[in-house]
């Protein structure tokens, strides 16, 4: 029997990301190749925005994908997350020139603050959230403060990204298959502060600390290179991460969707239960296993040594600098 659709709701549909994402969503990649989709696609309010997206939903019905059951195209939220089971919250102000982080903070605050609401008041009873927009730990952390009555371990903010660049680069630096690579971890906020592990991921069973006899490669020049990646494609392309992004958003969901395989765990930012001394309640980057049932579980038990100790203090001092920042926005 074929199962009932999944209803997805993509905010910034008609951008880059959206643009790289949906086809992906529609063709099985991120649900599995038996299961439909409904694309709930949400645009702002713009006539420019929305000729963009009737564009995309007609390239989306000329790729005829078995598994794309309907549309909603629209620029109102109470439609857009109408019965959602997934909401990829994408879009969001980019940071211009002169712009401080505080202020892309604030403007991204108040959006996400209105799309918690709408997902509260209109989405499925078991909906999920995966943020992308950034800064997207604390504006995950705002629209799951803004949507009280959605259960907090449904919020998510996207780092997977962060892990793939990771994974990259150790397989890159060992001269490995990147399938030689697993346990890649990124810890705390998506941002420059966050702390991509060498010590507990492996290559070929072993620690990357061990494999690569270059330390100062991995405390300098692997940890800059991965915090500061998304910059440098800036640089280079002169616009944002998009067809990596949007692979990333792919397994983010996918990862939760489905069953951590054993012995195995994901890069995901979920609300803190105290682990790890990180303080109640941040949007954190963790070590997640998924239960392919709706529930996850932070991964317990994992080595820190005083060099990551030093950097995960640094990352959560930011996280609760930002969440200082836009608490006046929920009052």
């Amino acid at each position: 029997m074929t199962p009932a659709p999944i209803r997805v709701a993509i905010t910034g549909a008609a951008g880059q990301i959206g643009y790289a994402l949906l086809p992906r969503i529609a063709s099985g990649q991120m649900f599995g190749p038996e299961q439909p989709v409904i694309l709930h696609m949400i645009e702002i309010p713009n006539e420019k925005a929305m000729a963009a997206l009737k564009g995309v939903a007609m390239e989306l019905e000329d790729c005829a994908f078995p598994l794309l059951r309907d549309m909603v195209l629209t620029s109102d939220p109470k439609v857009g997350f109408k019965d959602v089971h997934w909401a990829c919250l994408v879009g969001a102000k980019p940071r211009g020139p002169g712009m401080e982080r505080n202020d892309l903070l604030k403007d991204n605050g108040a959006i996400f603050v209105g799309q918690g609401r709408a997902i509260a008041e209109h989405a499925a009873s078991n909906v999920r959230i995966a943020v992308v927009g950034n800064p997207c730990n604390t504006n995950a952390w705002i629209a799951m403060q803004a949507a009280k009555s959605v259960p907090k371990e449904r919020f998510t903010a996207m780092t997977r990204l962060d892990q793939n660049r990771a994974r990259a680069q150790l397989a890159h630096k060992a001269g490995v298959p990147i399938t030689d690579v697993s346990g890649a971890l990124i810890w705390g906020n998506h941002s420059a502060t966050q702390v991509p592990d060498f010590y507990n991921a492996k290559i070929r069973g072993q620690s990357a600390a061990k494999v690569i006899a270059d330390q100062a490669w991995l405390k300098g020049d692997f940890i800059k290179t991965v915090q500061q990646r998304g910059a440098a494609i800036i640089a280079a392309r002169g616009v944002s991460s998009a067809a990596s992004a949007a692979n990333a958003l792919v397994d983010h969901v996918r990862d939760l969707h489905t069953a951590t395989p054993a012995g195995e765990y994901r890069s995901v930012c979920v609300c803190s239960d105290g682990s790890y001394g990180v303080p109640e309640g941040l949007i954190f980057g963790y070590p997640v296993r998924s239960d392919g049932k709706g529930g996850w579980s932070i991964v317990q038990g994992l080595e820190l040594n005083d060099f990551l100790k030093e950097k995960l203090a640094a990352t959560i001092k930011e996280l609760e600098g930002e969440r200082e920042v836009v608490k006046t926005l929920l009052a």
